[in-house]
């Protein structure tokens, strides 16, 4: 058995077999001995393994004198939130979006922030040599016990419930009806109080978690009973989260799908209009839609660009001393109010835009840009290689100096998968396809 090594987000496999309690154990230890202090904060969606899990991630904190507080299922951001105010460092246990057989393990430092490349390169290296030590390769995969979905319980993350509340006015979302589509995950005891607490009507699906139903057609990268919801009951809007509630994706009254390039958009829009976008500036990563950069030049934002992963969106975002980033897969930082992208908060802040501008989500996410046609395309590898995207170079070369600056390319390896990731974005979409087709050819041949 491999054993699991850093993506772009934490520690991710199957759970059993390739995230066992060996692994997770070596790496409690491994993060206690790295990122020091003598207590941890944990939390966890709602996978059948996630208790198993913590409870090995826990013993390993022990090993070393760690004091650890359980806070249950609440979201990834909840956990970040606790362990800033704490002062403490925390980790989160689950898979993100990925369906419920997989799970993962998120660290977050002293101070609930995502952890710096240098320090996650030396946590990985002492977990893996404890991991080999205690032979994580010879872990049999671990029967999870019967299921037993708790009721939902925001008490332990008040603070953090509170902070969202607070971050906008009094009832801020009086009178609007929304849909809200939990995933079956980490925010289905907590999303709709807040949004109720805030005036909204709530309706909600994706609530009912079995410990294997979370993403299973629902969440935002499965939107379409959220839009069947939206569109039956008449709704003004719509907000899905992924299983650990970290990113969010927005739904108009017309079933028109927000996704995070627009959200950002809308905020930014916003932010700038009344002083609170920081040096008039937005980080996004190199997914990113043109249209969005053709749209902020347009409104004289400027835009500063990262390598995927909102941990280099909250990095820059530190380092330049900003207020806003994030990814158009719909993890958005609200720096001023978080640590990490956080799609509750996200989603609060989004429609109290709307309702202060007395607007519907939809128009205003129709006019804040114009999307141009992108196309994304994986090409499998034989096994995972962080240098493939080199291999075409020249390929993709040709290509942007063809394009001029009418289009994009970008080319990268998956963080957590062996694939290499081809996305074309061109103003004519004919174009931008007959590109990746000639890209995907060459990676094919090359690596194949």
């Amino acid at each position: 058995m491999t054993i699991p090594t850093f993506g772009t987000d934490g520690i991710r496999g199957r759970a059993g077999t390739e995230l066992t309690s060996v692994v997770a154990e070596a790496l409690g230890r491994a993060a206690s001995e790295i990122l020091g202090g003598d207590r941890f904060v944990i939390g966890s969606d709602t996978r059948e393994s996630g208790p198993l899990l913590v409870e090995a991630l826990t013993s390993g904190l022990a090993h070393n004198g760690v004091a650890v507080e359980d806070l249950g299922v609440v979201p990834t951001p909840a956990v970040a939130w606790m362990a800033a105010d704490r002062g403490v460092a925390g980790a989160m246990i689950s898979a993100s979006h990925n369906p419920y057989h997989d799970n993962g393990i998120k660290l977050f430092a002293r101070g609930g922030l995502k952890l710096r490349d240098d320090v996650e390169a030396k946590i990985q290296a002492r977990y893996m040599e404890l991991a080999e030590d205690t032979g994580a390769a010879g872990d049999e995969a671990a029967e999870p016990p019967p299921y037993e979905p708790l009721p939902p319980d925001g008490s332990k993350v008040g603070g953090w419930i509170d902070s969202i509340i607070g971050s906008v006015g009094p009832r801020a979302l009086d009178r609007m009806h929304l849909v809200l589509d939990c995933a079956n995950g980490a925010a289905y005891g907590v999303a709709p109080e807040i949004f109720r607490e805030l005036g909204a009507d709530v309706t909600v699906i994706g609530v009912e978690p079995d410990g294997r139903n979370i993403n299973d057609g629902v969440g935002s990268t499965a939107p379409d009973k959220l839009i069947k919801c939206v569109l039956s009951t008449g709704a003004d809007a719509g907000l899905a989260f992924d299983g650990d509630a970290d990113r969010l994706i927005a739904v108009g009254h017309d079933g028109h799908v927000i996704d995070g390039d627009r959200v950002l958009g809308l905020l930014a829009a916003d932010w700038a209009a009344s002083g609170r976008l920081r040096d008039n500036t937005v980080v996004v990563t190199v997914m990113t839609n043109l249209g969005f950069h053709r749209a902020m030049a347009a409104s004289q934002i400027d835009v500063l660009t990262t390598a995927v992963g909102d941990r280099y969106v909250l990095a820059a975002l530190d380092d330049h001393k900003l207020s806003l980033g994030g990814e158009q897969s719909g993890h958005v930082i609200c720096r001023d109010l978080a640590t990490t992208g956080d799609g509750i908060l996200a989603g609060v802040q989004l429609l109290d835009v709307v309702a202060r501008h007395g607007e519907l989500l939809s128009d205003m996410a129709d006019a804040v840009m114009e999307t141009v046609p992108q196309i994304l395309r994986n090409v499998t590898l034989p096994v995972r290689n962080p240098n493939a995207a080199e291999a075409i170079a020249a390929e993709v070369d040709e290509v942007v100096a063809a394009f001029g600056d009418e289009g994009r390319v970008v080319v990268r390896p998956s963080g957590t998968e062996p694939l290499l990731r081809i996305m074309v974005e061109h103003l004519d979409q004919a174009t931008a396809k007959k590109a990746v087709d000639e890209l995907v050819t060459a990676a094919e041949r090359i690596l194949g």
